[in-house]
């Protein structure tokens, strides 16, 4: 058993300290000692991913992830198109304020109307408003997920923005995984 201690670290650390861990072993545990529930939430989130099992546990005051590696099996990669659209803003371009949020709107609303869809929407900065506090676009976005669309918002822009308890659709996550998903993308949308 590996054992990581990220106590201290703030996202992405603990998840990048977890994936070389990984890395590491052909099969095994990688047990990660972390001190806030955000980096448990995202260990877990990376087990879930990645296809392993993980396990968590609450240890005098910190958290204890434990993500037990199972041998890979090759598979066969089928290419798809993976399409990402990348929202950094509750408004659409740089000009009039209202005239961006109809913009941005209307881009959301558009997206559900499309024969093909992204396969995931990242927001982040103030785009996170778009899921929490924005009634104009998280109907439309709810949308989007019933349809199959991960919609993913940043966890660190979510607390900075004082929106912890407001997201109303979609997940959050952290940098690791929004670089993660850009990098894997065939096509890259940034409004």
């Amino acid at each position: 058993m590996i054992k990581v201690n990220a106590v201290g670290f703030l996202c992405p650390i603990p998840v990048i300290m977890t994936k070389k861990a990984l890395n590491e072993i052909e099969e095994g545990e990688v047990e990660v000692l972390v001190d806030n529930e955000t980096a448990k939430e995202n260990l877990e989130k990376l087990g879930k991913e990645l296809g392993f099992s993980y396990k968590s546990e609450k240890v005098e005051g910190n958290y204890k992830v434990v993500i037990t590696k199972t041998k890979e099996e090759k598979k066969d990669e089928v290419k798809e198109e993976n399409i990402v659209v990348v929202i950094d803003s509750d408004e659409m371009g740089k000009g009039d304020r209202e005239l961006g949020e109809i913009l941005v709107k209307g881009f959301i609303y558009s997206l559900t109307e499309m024969e093909v869809l992204p396969k995931t929407v990242i927001l982040y900065n103030k785009g996170v408003c778009l899921a929490t506090v924005n009634k104009n676009t998280i109907e439309d976005l709810k949308k989007l997920e019933a349809m199959g669309v991960e919609i993913i918002a940043c966890g660190t822009c979510v607390n900075y923005y004082g929106l912890q308890d407001k997201l109303q659709v979609g997940s959050l996550t952290n940098m690791y995984t929004i670089v993660e998903r850009q990098l894997k993308a065939t096509k890259i949308i940034r409004v």
